[in-house]
């Protein structure tokens, strides 16, 4: 048996941007403000404080990436405290925390939520006719791996 989530009519969005992207990220909240305004935002620290800053929308800013935000909004996407995440990531700059974003990565993919990577990505989820409504997101059957024999 499957488990279920729904994404509210109003999205909890994560917002995350490498250094390099920042301009890029705040350039794209900018152009999205009013879709935005109308659902919960987070970010990690500088991201988070920035766009709060920037474009006046109220985001609940977590750690700075490398100090633990990454974890933090990886907790939030296993918990089911966030729908989706907007990350800019930048594919050229090595970064002392990438096992950090990798995990992160990977619990959107676990827990089946919508990741942009990019500002493409990110504007063809934002205007998806779904983020108006409330969403049913199947989750995979983890009782197979919750009730594996453990050898010790």
């Amino acid at each position: 048996m499957s488990e279920e989530r729904v994404f509210r009519k109003q999205k909890k969005i994560a917002l995350v941007a490498h250094d390099n992207k920042k301009p890029e990220l705040l350039d794209w909240v900018r152009v999205h403000r009013d879709e935005l305004a109308g659902h919960t935002l987070y970010g990690t620290g500088t991201t988070g404080k920035m766009v709060a800053e920037k474009t006046g929308l109220p985001v609940s800013a977590l750690l700075s990436g490398p100090l633990g935000g990454d974890q933090q909004i990886g907790a939030k996407i296993a918990e089911g405290d966030i729908d989706m995440l907007i990350f800019f990531w930048d594919p050229f700059e090595p970064m002392p925390h990438d096992p950090d974003v990798k995990a992160l990565l990977r619990l959107t993919a676990v827990w089946n939520v919508p990741v942009a990577c990019n500002r493409s990505t990110a504007d063809f989820i934002l205007s998806s006719p779904l983020m108006a409504e409330d969403y049913h997101v199947d989750l995979p059957d983890f009782n197979t791996y919750k009730n594996r024999p453990i050898v010790v």
